[in-house]
């Protein structure tokens, strides 16, 4: 496993408790062209927080294949609930 997918539960119990699951996995899929500045502005701002949850997203945002997995994800547990 990633060391970037041990964050992905909290994430999505966090997103499933607002009710943001829909609209992370749009943003997921559909935001792929930018996901790679995001990461890039995620990566930037560990200078002023350094955070191990904020680099994990980075690096999901930064491989595709892990992006669409998240989106996945959220996807299915959105259905099941």
């Amino acid at each position: 496993m990633k060391p970037s997918r041990q964050y992905w539960t909290y994430w999505e119990e966090t997103l499933r408790r607002y009710q943001l699951h829909g609209v992370a996995a749009m943003l997921l899929e559909a935001g792929a062209p930018l996901a790679l500045l995001g990461a890039q502005a995620l990566h930037f701002s560990r200078g002023l927080i350094d955070s191990d949850q904020l680099t994990a997203l980075a690096l999901t945002l930064e491989d595709e294949s892990e992006a669409r997995a998240l989106a996945s994800l959220l996807i299915e547990k959105k259905a099941s609930v």
